[in-house]
C-alpha cells in the first residue's frame, strides 16, 4: 500500500479536526522511545532523524514525528501512531507510515498519457491510438449498412447489361455520318433519375469519403482554429506584413469548405513555407509587396576607328 493512501493518513487528516480540543495524553506522549523504536525497525536506524513533536489524534491516540533521512524525501515524516487504553496503564503501538510534511517534496499530480501528450511528441516508429469515440472523426459515408466500397471496386462490380446497352447504342451509323469515326455515347440514366451505387462510390471516393472515418465538424473547427493562431492575422508576422496571402502568388489554393480561409504556402523564403495559412496572414517575402526593377543595361561600348588616337 502507497504511504500516501494508507489509512495513517486518514487518520491524520481526521486526527487534524479533532487536535484543536484533545489534549495528548501524558503517557502516549511520553512514549518517545517506543515509538523512535517503531520507526527505526520500520525503516533503519540510520534514516530516522529527531523527534519533532506529538499530535493528539484522539482520546489516548497520539503520534509521533520524527524526521525522515531517505534520500529523495525532503520534507517528509515518519508518523509513529501509538495508543493506551482506557484505565490502562501500558502504551501500545498501532501503526508506522511515512506521511508528507508541509514542505515535503511531492510528486506531481498524474494525468493521463493522452492529455499529456503534446504536438511534436510523436517520434519515429511510435504509434498513437485514436479513441472510438474521438470527436474529432466521424463515420465516413455509407449507403444501407454497407460502406461505399472505392471507385475501382466499384467500377468493376457494374453490371455487364449497362456495357452491353452502351454497345448496342454507343455507336452513331457510320454510314449515315459519311464514314466519321463512330463515337459512343453515354448510357441512359436508370428509371427514376436514381444514380447508381457505383456512382455515387466514384463521387464519395473522390471527396476522400470512403475511408472509415473522416473529419468532424469539430475536428474541422479544431485545426482551423490551430493554423489561425499560428499562421493568422493576430500574429506578429502578420502585423508588420505589406499585404495579406489572398493576393500573393505564392499561395496554394486547398479543397473543401476550408478553401474560403486557409490556403498553403509554397515560398521557400517565407517562414510559412510548407503551412497551412489563412488567407488574411501575410509576411515580408509577399510576392507583390517589392517588385525589383528590371536592371538597366549599358549602351555598348563606341569605337572610333577613324579618328587617330593621341600619343
Amino acid at each position: 500500500m502507497s504511504p500516501a493512501n494508507s489509512p495513517a493518513k486518514t487518520t491524520a487528516v481526521r486526527g487534524a479536526a479533532v487536535r484543536s480540543r484533545v489534549t495528548p495524553d501524558q503517557q502516549c506522549a511520553d512514549a518517545v522511545d517506543l515509538a523512535r523504536a517503531a520507526a527505526e525497525e520500520a525503516a533503519g536506524a540510520e534514516q530516522i532523524g529527531e523527534h519533532i513533536g506529538v499530535t493528539a489524534d484522539d482520546t489516548r491516540v497520539v503520534t509521533h514525528l520524527f524526521e525522515c533521512r531517505l534520500p529523495g524525501y525532503r520534507g517528509w515524516r515518519w508518523a509513529v501512531t501509538v495508543a493506551r487504553a482506557s484505565r490502562a496503564r501500558t502504551v501500545t503501538l498501532d501503526e508506522t507510515v511515512l506521511l508528507p510534511g508541509p514542505d515535503a517534496l511531492l510528486a506531481p499530480e498524474w494525468v493521463p498519457w493522452h492529455e499529456r501528450l503534446r504536438p511534436g511528441d510523436l517520434g519515429p516508429g511510435d504509434l498513437l491510438p485514436t479513441e472510438d469515440e474521438d470527436l474529432r472523426l466521424e463515420p465516413g459515408l455509407a449507403v444501407g449498412d454497407e460502406e461505399l466500397e472505392p471507385a475501382e471496386s466499384a467500377g468493376a462490380a457494374a453490371p455487364a447489361g449497362a456495357a452491353e446497352a452502351v454497345g448496342e447504342a454507343g455507336t452513331e451509323g457510320a454510314e449515315g455520318a459519311g464514314g466519321v469515326e463512330a463515337r459512343p455515347v453515354a448510357a441512359a440514366a436508370p428509371p427514376g433519375g436514381v444514380p447508381r451505387r457505383a456512382e455515387i462510390g466514384a463521387l464519395a471516393d473522390e471527396l476522400g469519403m470512403t475511408r472509415h472515418r473522416v473529419l468532424s465538424r469539430y475536428g474541422l473547427h479544431s485545426a482551423a482554429d490551430r493554423w489561425e493562431d499560428e499562421y493568422g492575422p493576430k500574429t506578429p508576422m502578420a502585423q508588420a506584413a505589406p499585404a495579406s496571402c489572398v493576393s500573393c502568388g505564392f499561395l496554394m489554393p486547398i479543397a473543401g469548405s476550408l478553401r474560403r480561409a486557409f490556403g498553403v504556402c509554397a515560398n521557400e523564403y517565407s517562414p510559412a513555407d510548407g503551412h497551412v495559412v489563412s488567407l488574411a496572414y501575410g509576411c515580408g517575402a509577399h510576392s507583390e509587396a517589392a517588385v525589383m526593377p528590371k536592371p538597366i543595361e549599358p549602351a555598348p561600348p563606341v569605337l572610333d576607328t577613324m579618328g587617330a588616337d593621341p600619343t
